[in-house]
């Protein structure tokens, strides 16, 4: 492609560019002006969109719950859990000391 054809196959191409863009824009910019009406959305949509709210908060809330729960549970079980180690020891079941891991400076 020599330097003679660059400029009119450039030209050509801004004419298509703006015969397509041209419309386009002004249409695009009909649709903004106008905007979306929210008194236009259907009434069933409205309501849906109600109903997924309410579902949404419910589920949260059960969200909430279950995670309460869980900290109650693993507070209990932190609490518990020196006391079983403690009695273990006190009657000789095995597993009862703590770990060492193999290879580690303490281990026996």
């Amino acid at each position: 492609m020599g330097p003679d054809i660059i400029v009119p196959v450039s030209a050509m191409l801004m004419v298509v560019a703006i015969c397509v863009g041209l419309p386009l824009a002004r249409a695009h910019a009909k649709r903004m002006e106008r905007g979306i009406d929210p008194k236009l959305l259907p009434n069933d949509l409205t309501e849906r969109l109600t109903r997924m709210e309410q579902a949404i908060e419910s589920v949260a809330v059960e969200v909430e719950r279950i995670s309460e729960g869980q900290r109650f549970t693993t507070k209990l079980l932190s609490e518990r859990a020196p006391e079983a180690v403690a009695s273990n020891a006190q009657r000789g079941v095995p597993g009862s000391a703590p770990y060492r891991a193999p290879g580690s400076s303490d281990a026996r």
